[in-house]
């Protein structure tokens, strides 16, 4: 075979030697495998609408289409890099560690923190602080008035 070319209509092969070629004024041609599918095409009539074209049966699921598959996209791999203050090694390290560990180890942290605000919060307030908090918090509060008196 030399050379199949398909159906400007019903997207058939139309063999060599076979089928019409039609040739429009603004120069496009357009190759027929019978006169039917050239009137139809003359006719402006939708490939997609009529029952026996490959378009039909391909959009109506007739003609099982190639499916296009998917290429896997590689997932990239996270490296760690160090850090200004840590080395990557030790950022493994620590990485590594069980959690029993580590949450050892925040616990003494946090501890740390907590005793450091104590001695902070000692430190800045003096005794007539309290005093003056606790005579705040006793005063008696005005009511807020609520409500729309005097509307309409």
């Amino acid at each position: 075979m030399d050379r199949t070319e398909t159906c400007a209509f019903s997207e058939s092969k139309v063999y060599p030697g076979h089928g019409s070629r039609y040739i429009r004024r603004d120069g496009s041609s357009y190759i027929f495998i019978n006169a039917k599918s050239k009137s139809l095409f003359l006719q402006k009539k939708k490939a997609a609408k009529i029952l026996w074209t490959h378009c039909w049966r391909r959009k109506n699921k007739k003609i099982k289409a190639e499916e296009v598959t998917r290429r896997r996209a590689r997932k990239t791999a996270r490296v760690q890099r160090a850090i200004v203050g840590i080395s990557a090694e030790e950022i493994r390290k620590k990485r590594n560690q069980k959690p029993q560990v580590r949450a050892a180890a925040r616990e003494a942290a946090l501890r740390e923190a907590k005793e450091r605000s104590k001695t902070k919060k000692a430190v800045t307030k003096p005794e007539g602080a309290k005093k003056m908090l606790a005579q705040k918090s006793a005063a008696p509060r005005a009511n807020k008035k609520t409500g729309n008196r005097g509307a309409i």
